[in-house]
């Protein structure tokens, strides 16, 4: 395989962090090396500080590589995150890795404008987005670490740590599953994946747990009951149109509800409301302050592996079929067609980190995606993410930080998964939500340091 490589002029950060930025060119499929190829961008922080204090490139080189996996599916990593975790990271002699996985970020970008300048038809752009999981996503990894570390003598030496968020925690376990001789060590927060061939099963778990996160949501902002109530019956009526052209109807309020998974998403989506039914009673309307937030607090249109990959994450050899779509409708108090019709004190639930296919109309930038989309609902020809062989084997040291009440990622199906893991230790807790990593980094990452000794009592 021809691959390239393209470092930057590094520069330094307050704080004595050197910064090395490098592209890779790697294969769009790896099945097909000598075919089209993408870039992939990494951002190495190395704390000079760490390197024995001299700062010279031989010192740099020996901190051990420590690879941060991020969360999505199709998010970048911006600096300001990897400066604020690469500092606690390199207090424990790491120097860190940010990758921008495939299809985001820095890396070449998965984008609705992209593909109609390639003048791509539906069926191009599915089989294309087909190549943007987590089993590619790790190839990438293992090319890059190929790179920096296959000149090391040591043969240890040229094993690297990595630390996996949420979706990142997905992609570790398929680097379990197929690359664990690249790996010395692996830390999850928020991401043991469920071990399941479709979604279905994940989102009859998770819609348990919005449902609990609506209860609390209405029990501490009672009057909102009613005025989210208002809101639909506005946003019915009207043609509401965001900023960047998308549109703002019922089912796009009621994802706002996404955020009651995080630290302070509860109150953010209270705001909101608070915010609307203010302008509703001022001026009769929406303000542009107020879509202009809304357009804010979703990403989708930024982001659209986020909403086309999402199902096909969890899918082994089965469709998905809008799995999130068909469990939804099965509870009516998600349903505003039948909420509606119900007395006033009846709340409506708002949903959680669910797609939908009427996403691919209300969002801009993703509605040139709806027949690829849909072509993706239906495929049932997706590869293997995990081997449960390989993992029941699996030596490599895996500490994860688990949340008891992650409204993303269920706890029980959490379990099922760490008992077919070996060599897991778990932090269990039931004091941090999914991004537990950001609000409580000190605590958590001290535990998982603590775990990966292996001392017992």
């Amino acid at each position: 395989m021809n691959m390239g490589v393209t470092q930057l002029e590094p520069y330094i950060l307050k704080g004595s962090i050197k910064v090395v930025d490098r592209f890779f060119s790697v294969p769009v499929d790896y099945a097909k090396p000598d075919g089209s190829h993408i870039r992939i961008f990494v951002r190495n922080l190395i704390p000079l500080n760490e390197a024995n204090g001299s700062g010279t490139d031989t010192a740099e080189s020996d901190l051990p590589y420590l690879l941060h996996l991020q969360g999505g599916p199709g998010f970048g990593v911006d600096l300001s995150l990897s400066v604020d975790l690469g500092n606690a990271l390199h207090k424990k002699k790491y120097q860190t890795l940010w990758l921008d996985p495939r299809g985001t970020g820095l890396s070449t970008p998965i984008t609705a404008d992209i593909f109609q300048t390639k003048q791509m038809d539906d069926e191009a752009i599915a089989k294309y987005l087909k190549h943007f999981r987590a089993d590619n996503i790790v190839r990438d990894c293992e090319t890059i670490r190929h790179f920096l570390l296959d000149g090391k003598k040591d043969p240890e030496a040229r094993k690297w740590t990595i630390f996996g968020q949420s979706f990142g925690g997905f992609c570790a376990a398929t680097y379990l599953s197929f690359h664990s001789d690249g790996l010395k060590e692996v830390f999850i927060t928020g991401g043991i994946p469920p071990m399941v061939d479709s979604p279905d099963a994940v989102y009859e778990a998770l819609v348990l747990k919005v449902e609990e996160r609506n209860m609390v949501y209405y029990e501490k902002y009672p009057q909102d009951v009613r005025n989210v109530r208002r809101i639909l019956g506005f946003l019915e009526d009207n043609d509401v149109v965001i900023p960047n052209g998308g549109n703002l109807t019922v089912s796009r309020w009621l994802q706002l509800g996404v955020q009651f998974g995080s630290h302070g998403g509860i109150d953010r989506v209270h705001q909101l409301v608070f915010r609307a039914i203010t302008d509703l009673d001022t001026f009769g309307r929406l303000s542009y302050g107020l879509i202009d937030s809304v357009q804010s607090a979703q990403s989708f249109d930024a982001n659209p592996i986020y909403a086309v990959l999402h199902e096909p994450i969890y899918c082994q050899g089965r469709m998905s079929s809008w799995s999130a779509h068909r469990v939804i409708q099965k509870n009516d108090r998600f349903i505003w067609g039948k909420v509606r019709h119900m007395s006033d004190d009846m709340p409506i639930y708002f949903t959680g980190e669910m797609i939908f296919p009427d996403m691919f109309e209300d969002y801009h930038h993703l509605r040139p995606l709806r027949g690829a989309a849909e072509l993706l609902a239906h495929d049932e020809d997706w590869p293997m993410l995990y081997d449960k062989e390989a993992l029941k084997k699996n030596k490599v040291k895996v500490n994860a930080a688990v949340y008891y009440d992650d409204m993303y990622v269920d706890f029980g199906l959490v379990q099922e998964t760490a008992s077919v893991i070996g060599n897991v230790e778990q932090f269990i807790t039931n004091q941090s939500f999914h991004d537990g990593i950001r609000k409580h980094t000190e605590n958590i990452l001290t535990t998982l340091f603590d775990l990966s000794k292996r001392e017992r009592d």
